[in-house]
């Protein structure tokens, strides 16, 4: 997988193909998914959820270039994949779910699998995590119709912020960085994710509203 899939497409961050190479993908699907589990390919996990490609773990983890020293915050646990390759790059990730059962199911496999630096917590990640801002780093794993204002706020100086941003069928995934200037936005890939739920998602009460960095 990491060496077709991921290094051929120009990932050269050797922190990201390691970490790539250590988390067992196939521990974060249904044992009748194991088989496609490094497939080039999302796969369903349940809610109407998926795990996400693995090239686009990747350009995600690799985009934050990550030290080993940030916090990092997760919208969308899922079954908690992204969050494992995120831990083994970070020192410390909260990872928001909104649905109750992935969120219980991921928060046991992440610590049955001694990712002890994850905390998944149940809630709305669309408006963030205020008690730990701010991040060095947030990750949208699902497709918003802008920015979320929030998540904006609660992004630290120097800070990276990547998110999917689109309509329900094609989204662009961009890296957003606070600089001193205000939130300079670069495109990273053209991708497809599940709809962002919440009041900053898809039929959100503030999903209409203008947002910096779209």
């Amino acid at each position: 997988m990491v060496a077709r899939q991921i290094r051929s497409r120009g990932i050269r961050s050797e922190k990201v193909l390691a970490a790539m190479s250590a988390v067992p993908r196939h521990l974060f699907v249904s044992p009748e998914q194991a088989f496609d589990a490094y497939s080039d390919t999302p796969l369903p996990i349940g809610e109407g959820q998926t795990i996400s490609q693995p090239y686009i773990v990747a350009a995600v983890s690799e985009a934050l270039a990550l030290n080993g020293e940030e916090t990092v915050l997760e919208i969308g646990a899922g079954c908690g994949y992204q969050a494992a390759v995120l831990s083994l790059l970070s020192c410390q990730v909260t990872s928001i779910e909104s649905h109750p059962a992935l969120a219980s199911a991921a928060r046991e496999r992440l610590h049955r699998l001694g990712f002890g630096n994850v905390q998944v917590i149940e809630g709305d990640g669309s408006a963030g995590w205020l008690a730990r801002a701010p991040y060095s780093a947030i990750v949208v794993s699902a497709a918003a119709p802008r920015v979320p204002a929030p998540l904006l706020d609660q992004l630290a100086p120097g800070g990276s912020l990547v998110i999917p941003v689109g309509d329900l069928e094609t989204q662009e995934l961009r890296q957003i960085v606070r600089t001193p200037r205000g939130f300079e936005s670069e495109l990273i890939c053209n991708c497809r994710f599940v709809p962002l739920t919440g009041l900053f998602g898809w039929g959100g009460k503030f999903s209409s509203q203008e947002s910096a960095g779209k």
